[in-house]
């Protein structure tokens, strides 16, 4: 199936970094531009899209992701995204003082978000990439999202 990262589709809409575009313009205006983005990926057709974290602060974008297409929320705790993200510098709501607490705060508004858009959660822990691809599909076809292999 075709892949897609709606960040990486922002990005050569807008024509630099969502780092750049967010100190230069906000992010009241990047959600902005992140939502026309989601409303056309949606519309695509089968696919695996990824989004970026804060995709579903917006209602009309969390009603785009559910009723289009299957989502599945790939739950880390702020920890364990921490550990994966500590060195990043294009993050732009982690590029503060102390990002674990950012992390943690932004859990608590997104965690209840996700779980609303999600068809299937699951929990990532530190399984291998394949293992988690294996635990992807056995949830889509349990849940009878797709072909049983």
């Amino acid at each position: 199936m075709p892949f897609i990262d709606s960040d990486h589709v922002i990005e050569q809409r807008i024509g630099c970094s969502i780092r750049e575009f967010f100190e230069r313009e906000g992010e009241a205006r990047f959600r902005d531009v992140e939502e026309e983005v989601i409303d056309t990926l949606t519309q695509n057709g089968p696919g695996v899209l990824a989004t970026g974290g804060g995709t579903v602060l917006r209602p009309t974008n969390r009603q785009a992701l559910r009723s289009r297409g299957q989502v599945v929320y790939l739950r880390s705790t702020p920890e364990e995204v921490f550990r994966r993200l500590r060195h990043d510098v294009n993050r732009p709501l982690l590029q503060v003082a102390d990002p674990l607490t950012r992390l943690r705060d932004l859990f608590a508004i997104r965690d209840p978000l996700y779980r609303e858009t999600a068809h299937f959660v699951i929990e990532t822990g530190r399984p291998s990439v394949s293992s988690l691809v294996n635990m992807i599909m056995m949830q889509l076809e349990l849940g009878g999202a797709a072909p049983a292999s």
